[in-house]
């Protein structure tokens, strides 16, 4: 048996110092012996929030499936299964604690075991308190870089905005008054506003201003199958599902003390909402295949193009969830409802644009400004930009790229009165694929690719008249 003496710890300040955010954690302690349990839990409790230990893997079991722990430390050798066997039976339940194994047999063979059951740290007995925490903190570290590095590969492909959001209309000023008065409270935001108003930029100027330490995650929930969004929200057990070769942790995990932006709500399937619902008033989440809650400190802010209200009407969004969103409610005015902001929106594009070009600015007089300010511009701030973008690429003036457009108009219209607006040429698509299947709306949405849901969400917009159909 291995001897630990604990009437002097030994801890040495110096070296664990950063051991005050562990203040949040929990650690499950799994060790036969009476004195390393002891030892481990009277040293960690200054440092640790929680603290629980097993002498037996059946009792560690249970603490494990009624408690989330962020880390474990197991002894190698324990009654009836080893160490290894266990956590590797943890890890393909879904469990995603850091593990360090503890053990008083330093053998090559057992330590390289430990590290392929997904070990973080190998102790050998007997150790110092120091050690334990050093190991410990290193773990914690770990785990918030993996979180990190996750959420900044999904942003790779992102085109995103650092700066403030730009404009200083009243329209604007007063929406940054909100954001400045919301931020700081943990309260569910839900934003409206068209495509393209910048609406992923309200709700992560809204994290920025927050105190929250975890990330900013956005998640678009139109642009995932129905099938997936469960995995990719909340994870999943290695063998959930054909395919889960192992497991994963979900976007509420990576959001954790953070923000998870859930953009395009109203797309998500009624069967999600639900989940959605669950864990807004739970604080906790399930991965896929998993029988054990994780505990979840993740503000939720969501966004959508559609008026959900009209889509509770419908049954196509659930009202519970709707109200449970919108406890603060911020609109993003459309471009045309702000366009003493043209200017500045222009300046702003041309300086950021050239600079990452590397170009030089060009400047845009007060004509070409006026022909940009009689354009609609459907597409909003998105459009704007992508449209600066084009002009310093071709070199020509930024009224000349707006893509098939006449400035005058708020529409793009063809000599046989045909519009070309990706919106109108989408519905008359859609009603012509009705139309050849009688009004099936299964056998219509079969065709175009896109869930039944979808297809009756888009026709109850259009109005009363698609509507019958």
């Amino acid at each position: 048996m291995s001897q630990v003496v604990i009437n002097n710890i030994g801890i040495d300040k110096n070296k664990v110092s950063g051991s005050k955010s562990l203040k949040n954690r929990s650690i499950l302690v799994v060790d036969d012996e009476h004195g390393i349990r002891n030892f481990l839990i009277k040293g960690l409790s200054r440092y640790v929030g929680l603290v629980e230990s097993a002498e037996n893997i059946e009792e560690a079991d249970k603490l494990e499936q009624r408690c989330h722990f962020d880390l474990i430390i197991a002894d190698i050798k324990l009654p009836g299964k080893s160490g290894v066997e266990w956590v590797q039976q943890l890890r393909d339940s879904g469990t995603n604690a850091s593990v360090i194994f503890i053990t008083a047999h330093a053998h090559l063979n057992v330590a390289i075991e430990a590290l392929r059951a997904g070990a973080a740290d190998f102790i050998i007995k007997p150790f110092r308190m120091d050690q334990i925490l050093a190991a410990i903190n290193n773990c914690i570290e770990r785990q918030e870089i993996r979180r990190e590095n996750f959420v900044l590969r999904r942003q790779v492909d992102q085109i995103y905005e650092n700066s403030n959001i730009v404009g200083d209309s009243q329209l604007m000023q007063n929406l940054f008054t909100t954001i400045k008065y919301v931020a700081p409270t943990p309260s569910t935001i839900l934003i409206e506003g068209e495509t393209g108003t910048g609406k992923e930029l309200a709700a992560k100027s809204i994290h920025d201003l927050s105190e929250r330490s975890g990330s900013f995650v956005p998640v678009n929930c139109g642009a995932i199958a129905a099938d997936l969004l469960e995995s990719e929200l909340f994870g999943h057990a290695k063998g959930a599902f054909t395919g889960a070769h192992q497991r994963r942790e979900g976007l509420f995990s990576y959001a954790n003390d953070g923000t998870l932006f859930l953009d395009e709500i109203g797309e998500m399937p009624i069967s999600m909402q639900a989940h959605l619902l669950r864990v807004l008033e739970e604080k906790s989440i399930r991965p896929v295949g998993s029988n054990k809650e994780l505990p979840v400190n993740v503000r939720i802010i969501a966004a959508t193009n559609k008026e959900l209200g009209k889509l509770v009407e419908a049954g196509l969004f659930r009202e519970d969830l709707y109200f449970r969103l919108n406890v603060l409610n911020l609109q993003i005015p459309p471009l045309r409802s702000r366009s003493t902001d043209l200017n500045l929106l222009v300046q702003h594009f041309i300086q950021t644009i050239s600079a990452n070009l590397g170009t030089k600015a060009p400047y845009i007089d007060e004509s070409e400004l006026v022909k940009l300010s009689q354009y609609h511009w459907p597409g909003n701030v998105r459009e704007l930009k992508n449209v600066i973008e084009r002009s310093l690429l071709l070199g020509t003036p930024p009224s000349e790229c707006i893509t098939g457009a006449k400035q005058n108009a708020h529409t793009i219209e063809s000599d046989d009165n045909t519009s070309f607006l990706l919106a109108d040429i989408e519905k008359k698509h859609i009603l012509k694929v009705l139309k050849v299947h009688s009004g099936n709306k299964s056998a219509a949405a079969r065709q175009l690719g896109v869930s039944r849901k979808t297809l009756e969400r888009k026709v109850f917009l259009w109005g009363s008249k698609e509507s019958a159909l």
